[in-house]
Order: C-alpha cells, then structure tokens, then sequence
C-alpha cells in the first residue's frame, strides 16, 4: 500500500478544494482512471490514477482543502507493484539488493515529486545529477539539470537530508507529477494528518515484510505476465524501433526492459542479414530516425507559430563599420582592464535601446487576435546565441538603464552560460526585439524569423572589406556588415521600419553622437 501524493496542479498553486470523489474505499481503479475532482482558484480539474490498484483509504472528506506534494489517497497496486515504493510509478528500474549495493528507499524517505516547470510541459530530459545516491545536502541545494522543450533547469531540493534513490539515469525522461528521487529528510517531514498516523505504521510494517519476501524470491517469479515492465522512454524507444515491447527480453530487476535491451534486440538479428547478403546490405542507403526534443523541438514550435501567425516583412541595409571599428579599438584596453571582453555588439543593443525610444512600436507586441497592441517601456534585447542544446535567445533587460560596460557585462555572462547550457529560465523571458549574429558563423545575409510574440529581429552578417566611391567618386576601402530586418507587418510597415533602421544605422556609423545618451 502507498500513498498518491496530490501533484503540482498550476504555477503557483498550493493547495485545492476537494469537490467530488469520483471513487470510495475499496473500489478497483485503473491506471489513468479520474478519482477526484478539485477546484484551485484558477479551475477545476480530476486527478487521474498513477497506477491500477485498489483504493485502500481517502485522506480528505468533500470540501476539505488539500495540500499540494501531499497524500490525497492510499491505493494497493496490483501485482507486484505492492512491493515497490510509496508513490512510485512504472517507470524506473526499483532496488530490491541491500543497502551494500544502493540505497534503500525507506519508509522515513519521501518522495520528491517533479513538480511544473513551464507552462505546458509534461516531460523533460535528465541532462546530468548533480548528487549522488547516500549524498547529504541542503534545502535548496541544486540536484538535478533537466532540459524541457523551453530551457534547461535546476531543480532545488525541499528538504534537508539523505538521497535515498535516484528514479532516473541520465538522459532518461521524467514526467512531470512523477517522483523524481527518494530524500530521507534530517527531521522527517510530516505530510500526513493525524488522521493517517496509523496508516503509515501499517504502511511501513507491509513495506518491510514486502521487500523482505521479494529479496528472498528468484528475480523472475516477480515479474507481470502480460505487460511488458518500461519506463516511458523506452517504450517511445521501442516504437520507434518498430518493436513490440512484450517481445524484448528484460535485464532489469523483476524483468523491467531497459533502454539497451531494446537497442540489443534491434542489433541481434543483424549479423545473421549481414552475412547472408553482405553485398545487398552495402549498396542499400541506410537511415537513422531520431526524436525531436529539446531546444530542437521548441525551435520547431517557435518557428512554426511564428511563420503561419505573423506577416513578416523584410528591409535591408548596409553599415560602414570605419567608426565603430576605430571606437571599439580605443575602448577595449579599458574593458580589458576590468576583465570585460568588448564586442561589437553592445554597441549594436545600445544604438538599438536608443533608437526604440523614437520608434516604441518597434518595441511593442500585438495580441492573438490582432485586437490589441501592449507598448513596453524595457528595451529587453535578445541576443541569438547557438549554444551546446541549440538556438536559444536570452535577453538583456532594460537596456535603456544600462551603460555600455553593463551590457558588454551582461552579453558575455549570457554567452558564457548559454553555450553551457546553463541559462536561467528568467533569462530566456520577457524578451521585446532581439538580434540574430549570422556574421559569426560566415553568413552575409539573412532573412530572420520573428523570435514571437515579439515585433522585428536583426540578422547581422559578416563585416567585409569591399570597394565603394566616396563622395568625390574616388574607390575607397570601407568595412561594411549588411544588416536584414524581419517585421511583424500587422503593426509596422515598411517606412516606418526603413525610419528605424536609418536612426539606428547613424548611431553605429557616427557612435560619437552616442554619448550624450549614454548612461
């Protein structure tokens, strides 16, 4: 028997008011079943079954409050799950070897439950612990990185105590509302009323007896016939691969399959194809199919909305860079100084944050259904940078507040952390216009996509040295970077954009007449 504990349910929602149960004591439920209903103050929703079972008690009568990462009911799995953690779900390989070989999961550990970490998202990629099973840490220590589809995380730890058990290795999926790993906490936590001091008692007692009886079995009389024993990753594995799962031979405790006996079931029969028609096998072309996920995927969304829902409109310029160059010259020893790498491109940003006070409907954002436009005061500039998990824009914020030293300090901590991986979700949000470097990789021109729900984005190319006539119609070498505008033709149209460009353009190519707005 363990508990259900009551999952994150919205940003920000703490607890919940139980409206129906839509099962009683002693009812059979299956896996995905609703078995309440609650109303937090944004909506009302049903809480499914983690597992099939049975109901074995309710904690909360109709109209009780409920508190979130706390148990709502107690269920008896079927089979044998019973024996497997409190609140456990299908999912990760379970221990049954003694505490020599790993941790035990004890009745005084809990659970840390995945809690919501973005809006809309129900998965995410363990990229790398950051403990290890038996390590001691604090509250609000980072344990784990995990990568949504948006950005990656730290995830904190709650309490202050012992890692009992890790549920996931990494690169594995965790699903959010899911236990993520087993904390004995130093002071144990109560997370039950006390109502259901007994049933812990009780629950404790069967958990011991459980584990005892399945340490003395054979590793196979425990596993389920009928049901292959995976986690969800390796059963998207598995169809990708175009296998049946009930076909794969399990390595795992109690039979579970394992992300490598799928990919041993998919090589085996291959040497036996290879040496029977070894020269049919080389001249077929072959293929490699692989998920999209990560900050591919969230590209791949981005992108999509941004192209099928926005107009976008081009404008394109050149920049003489003569200036700009010479500035940079005279200020980068200063910077150096103070351990700042100077760039280009805090330039670009504070030109940019000056002009959008001339334009501000650059700087403003249309809603859905085009009925709507919301002007912001922060020049919250976004910067493309191609990091180790793919494109992502982090943004500086108010850059109108900033002095050229701050931004030059703030591109490079972004950089640094993004091409870590290692970015906060804070700095990936709120961003208003943002600026793609093509130049960097080699590339001249571009014609950007809208980083929506903003308005416009810059695509800057490589700086070149190319021949043009002065103003006597004599052929002179001047460095030119060419600049490609994208934007939103709802609400700007191209004079405007041309305007805004022009405005921006004299800052860089004149950067002396900066200095008077410069703070």
């Amino acid at each position: 028997m363990h508990d259900f504990i009551l999952p994150d349910i919205g940003e920000g929602i703490v607890e919940c008011e139980l409206l129906a149960w839509l099962v009683k004591e002693g009812d059979v439920i299956v896996e995905d079943q609703p078995v309440a209903e609650v109303m937090t103050d944004k909506a009302t929703v049903q809480i499914p079954a983690m597992h099939n079972g049975k109901v074995a008690k309710l904690y909360y009568q109709t109209g009780d409050i409920a508190k979130v990462h706390q148990p709502l009911f107690a269920m008896e799995s079927e089979g044998a799950e019973v024996a497997e953690p409190a609140s456990q779900p299908d999912t990760k390989e379970q221990s049954t070897s003694t505490a020599v070989e790993s941790p035990a999961v004890s009745s005084t550990s809990e659970d840390f439950i995945l809690p919501d970490i973005g809006e809309g998202i129900v998965e995410c990629e363990i990229v790398k612990w950051l403990v290890s099973e038996g390590d001691a840490i604090k509250e609000d220590q980072p344990v784990v990185e995990v990568m949504t589809d948006k950005a990656l995380v730290e995830i904190p730890a709650k309490y202050s105590g012992n890692v009992a058990k890790l549920y996931y290795a990494q690169g594995e999926i965790a699903k959010v509302h899911s236990p993520l790993y087993a904390l004995t906490p130093d002071v144990a936590v109560s997370v039950n009323t006390s109502s259901q001091a007994s049933h812990v008692n009780a629950q404790s007692e069967q958990t011991s007896a459980s584990t005892a009886a399945t340490e003395n079995q054979p590793e196979q009389s425990s596993v389920r016939q009928g049901k292959a024993l995976a986690s969800p990753a390796v059963r998207r594995l598995a169809r990708e691969k175009n296998i049946d799962i009930a076909s794969v031979k399990g390595s795992g405790k109690k039979g579970r399959v394992l992300k490598q006996d799928v990919e041993n079931h998919t090589a085996t029969p291959q040497p036996a194809a290879n040496q029977s028609k070894p020269t049919a096998s080389q001249e077929t072309g072959g293929t490699r199919v692989e998920p999209i996920r990560g900050m591919q995927a969230a590209m791949a969304k981005q992108m999509t909305r941004s192209v099928f829902t926005i107009p976008h409109f081009s404008v394109s310029e050149e920049i003489n860079m003569d200036n700009l160059i010479a500035l940079r010259a005279q200020l980068k020893p200063e910077f150096e100084r103070q351990s700042i790498k100077l760039s280009f491109m805090p330039f670009f940003i504070k030109a940019m944050s000056m002009a959008l006070k001339s334009f501000p409907i650059i700087n403003s954002q249309v809603n859905e259904d085009c009925t709507e436009i919301t002007y912001f005061d922060d020049h919250n500039i976004g910067l493309a940078v191609d990091s180790k998990i793919g494109l992502i824009v982090p943004n500086i914020k108010s850059v109108q507040r900033l002095s050229l030293l701050e931004i030059a300090q703030e591109v490079n901590r972004l950089v640094d952390l993004a091409r870590e991986g290692r970015l906060a979700s804070g700095d990936l949000k709120g961003g208003t216009i943002s600026i793609s470097n093509i130049g960097v990789l080699g590339g001249t021109t571009a014609t950007p996509v809208i980083n929506k729900p903003e308005s416009a984005i810059v695509a800057l190319g490589k700086m070149q040295r190319l021949p043009r006539f002065d103003e006597n119609d004599n052929v002179v070498a001047v460095n030119l970077m060419h600049v490609s505008w994208s934007g939103d033709h709802r609400i700007i149209d191209g004079a405007t954009m041309v305007r805004f460009n022009n405005l921006w353009k004299s800052y860089l190519e004149q950067p002396m007449t900066m200095l008077t707005e410069l703070r």
